[in-house]
């Protein structure tokens, strides 16, 4: 099958998260024998973000970790709905450009023979709704959520039985456990601090926790104002700026536990999602605790594949315990990595793309969606 996939950058992870999902993906079905290309502009703000802070040698660990690979640019809408023409199938992600959304649609109403779909990862859908209806799909054969609560959205939408949920996952060729245990010490968070949507939330269940538990702990993102960065310096945690998605794994594997603090759209509008780092962090046989966050459609099991804490002091007590007890450390990490590798890997979700793109595959086009 010839797989074309319209993403913001799959070259860079500076404040993209996505980016880590798509890479493994887009891996698996590359190496399943298909032509799989895939597309962004040029300019993009994360790979511009990404220049601005690193330079060249910022993209150096996704072209170590993806020789596979290959990003093509463009310029323009036009041609970049031409080069996609002769696709089988095309996904486009929902942060690009309303323009090129709607004019795949338009080249898939006059007959182009690719099956299209739209790929939503974020929460607009609830939190600036007007925003995203004003994304032209009519000429969409399906959506991709990532996570019933949105496909919900979608279905209200008109889409019916044309929506798919389609969860992120653990790209398990590049996270898995280190090979070889070296010394574990202290607390790991990787994630950025983004528009505070979870600022009371990471001191609530993150820096003060790991505070009074006496836990060192190390922070890697992006997007920390100045207040965030002393709000760190108060807590006594080491901040070290932007970390490459491929350094992941041995970040992992150099600690003891790791933390999820789900922003606040996740908790309360959109229950179910959980954020690619939960996959990534099981998937590297890390213990993890989450603050409170319904896991709604089951895809773990809270308490076995990794721990709640349904406030501060029960964070605390989670650290503790997790620094005092190696073999509570071992169990959780085993649960975790088992259920990664059962159900949540990225060879999970190019089987299932796949087979949603053969249930959809037909000359004609489905009803409009207004």
């Amino acid at each position: 099958m010839r797989i074309a996939y319209f993403t913001h950058s799959l070259a860079s992870c500076w404040n993209h998260g996505n980016a880590h999902f798509l890479r493994g993906v887009l891996r698996e079905l590359a190496a399943d024998g298909h032509a799989v290309a895939s597309f962004e502009p040029r300019g993009a703000w994360s790979l511009a973000n990404l220049l601005r802070d690193h330079g060249e040698a910022g993209l150096a660990p996704f072209r170590a970790a993806y020789p596979e690979l290959d990003p093509q640019v463009y310029d323009a809408v036009a041609p970049a709905v031409e080069r996609a023409a002769e696709s089988d199938l095309v996904v486009v992600h929902e942060w690009s450009d309303p323009d090129l959304v709607a004019a795949l649609g338009a080249a898939r109403r006059r007959g182009a023979g690719y099956t299209l779909l739209f790929h939503d990862t974020h929460h607009r859908a609830v939190s600036e709704p007007e925003a995203m209806r004003r994304f032209d799909l009519s000429g969409y054969d399906g959506v991709l959520a990532f996570g019933e609560a949105l496909a919900a959205v979608y279905r209200g939408w008109g889409w019916g039985e044309r929506v798919f949920v389609w969860h992120e996952a653990a790209d398990t060729r590049l996270f898995r456990p280190p090979a070889a245990e070296g010394p574990r010490e202290g607390l790991v968070w990787i994630g950025n601090w983004g528009d505070d949507e979870r600022s009371a939330e990471l001191e609530t269940f993150l820096f003060g926790p790991a505070r009074a538990a006496g836990l060192p702990l190390d922070v890697y993102g992006v997007r920390y104002p100045e207040a965030a960065l002393a709000t760190l310096a108060r807590s006594g945690a080491r901040y070290h700026g932007w970390a490459p998605n491929a350094a992941a794994p041995g970040l992992f594997a150099r600690h003891l536990a790791t933390v999820h603090v789900p922003r606040r759209f996740y908790v309360a509008q959109l229950p179910g999602i959980p954020t690619i780092r939960v996959f990534e962090a099981l998937a590297c046989g890390i213990p993890l605790v989450s603050a409170p966050w319904d896991d709604a459609e089951g895809l773990f099991r809270p308490g076995t594949d990794y721990l709640v804490a349904a406030d501060g002091p029960g964070m605390e007590r989670h650290l503790r315990a997790l620094a005092a007890d190696a073999g509570l450390r071992a169990r959780l990490a085993a649960a975790g990595l088992a259920a990664i590798r059962a159900r949540h890997t990225c060879r999970h979700r190019a089987d299932e793309l796949l087979g949603i793109a053969r249930r959809l595959r037909a000359p004609a086009l489905p009803e409009t969606v207004a």
